[in-house]
């Protein structure tokens, strides 16, 4: 394994003493594949990292083998690449004494990978990205009894040892319509795309709705297109209070252009795919609104950090390469080397912190998170809710 890295002292904190959160904490990975800022200008090597070279990888008796599955060729190897130097920096962080993990390009075949990573010995797979892969994967680790932690959003494939980190919009769709409902709102309104995303939006909002008290008094979808928006906003009926627009903040801006020549004083409201787009303090239509991800300051850190190694900033949703090693590092404390990896620890009540804040593992596989609620604004993001102060039952 490589040297270890000088990291951020909260960063090397939060590395080192992972464990019990304080707080409660598409639809494949990729749709939560858009960096912040500008993409990475090509895909920046690894720090070393132990790679077969022969048909077995060598022994050794101290540490868990961990595999890491995801794209480093092809059309997805830019975000592949960056989740895996994630990955690397929580190694270098936690100093790598229980584990030792081992990159498989999933871009070349999952099953193959999949079947090579349990073949050599590996106890847990971290990956694959795409929803599509995992379905591919999960065989070949069912097989062995090796679970998956996957960085997909697509709760399709949660469950039967397969777990998902990916941020969800169902969760991110709660938790803003809760706090729009605590502000005395219960009018609500939404726009979602057509397709896969939009229909699981749609059905998570009117969901959200209802649990919390309030009324949806009218839902449309719309194409990509701007005849396509148009045409949905001309449908809406009101008044209502609250409307949510659940695709990017690129087109919700567009979306909300529209709205205002009906609904000038309606509360706008986005979800999880807002927090990818460093641009959206500059969308002026989205001045005020409201969107739920999660916290964003660790992340900054390990996005400067990530900058001196690599020299190039990494995609969002890289952090999540660096929380699977922390969760498995706080793991491997007192999992014993040789072992099954132990699942139920996966869903310990009281979850796990990382990078991207409080979590923990539902008993269907799906993560659970602390989301907080920012409010966009010209000079930032503002934070008008923090995240809930522990786990829900």
């Amino acid at each position: 394994m490589a040297e270890a890295a000088v990291a951020p002292q909260i960063l090397s904190r939060i590395a080192k003493q992972v464990g019990t959160a304080a707080g409660l904490l598409a639809l494949a990975a990729c749709q939560t594949m858009v960096p912040r800022g500008a993409p990475p200008p090509k895909a920046p090597a690894p720090v070393e990292t132990p790679r077969p070279v022969g048909p077995e990888l060598p022994e050794d008796q101290n540490r868990h083998r961990i595999a890491l599955l995801v794209p480093l060729s092809g059309p997805n190897a830019a975000v592949g690449q960056s989740i895996a130097n994630a990955a690397n920096l929580a190694v270098l962080d936690t100093g790598g004494k229980r584990i030792r993990i081992t990159f498989y390009d999933t871009a070349t075949g999952p099953a193959a990978a999949a079947s090579r990573a349990v073949g050599e010995g590996n106890k847990v797979i971290l990956g694959p990205l795409l929803a599509d892969d995992v379905k591919l994967v999960a065989p070949a680790a069912a097989k062995a009894g090796v679970p998956l932690i996957s960085f997909s959003n697509d709760t399709s494939v949660a469950g039967q040892n397969v777990f998902i980190m990916g941020y969800t919009p169902a969760q991110s769709i709660d938790r803003v319509v809760r706090f729009a409902r605590s502000k005395g709102m219960s009018k609500f309104a939404g726009l979602t795309p057509t397709g896969i995303y939009g229909q699981r939006a749609s059905n998570s909002f009117l969901r959200s709705v209802e649990s919390a008290g309030g009324q949806v008094v009218s839902l449309q979808s719309f194409d990509r297109s701007r005849a396509g928006m148009t045409s949905a906003i001309a449908k809406l009926s009101g008044p209502y209070d609250a409307i949510l627009v659940a695709d990017s903040a690129r087109n919700a801006a567009q979306a909300v252009t529209l709205l205002r020549k009906g609904a000038p004083d309606a509360q706008v409201m986005g979800t999880e795919l807002w927090n990818t787009e460093s641009a959206i303090t500059t969308m002026a239509p989205l001045s005020g609104a409201w969107f739920a991800s999660v916290p964003d300051g660790l992340y900054r850190q390990l996005v400067n950090k990530y900058r001196v190694r690599y020299g190039a900033a990494p995609y969002r949703i890289a952090s999540m390469g660096y929380d699977a090693v922390l969760l498995v590092s706080r793991i491997a404390q007192d999992w014993a080397v040789g072992s099954a990896f132990p699942v139920a620890r996966l869903m310990d009540d009281g979850g796990f912190t990382g990078i991207d804040g409080p979590f923990r593992f539902r008993r269907d596989g799906i993560v659970e998170r602390a989301l907080e609620v920012s409010q966009v604004g010209a000079g930032g993001l503002t934070v008008v809710s923090p995240p809930p102060g522990k786990f829900g039952n």
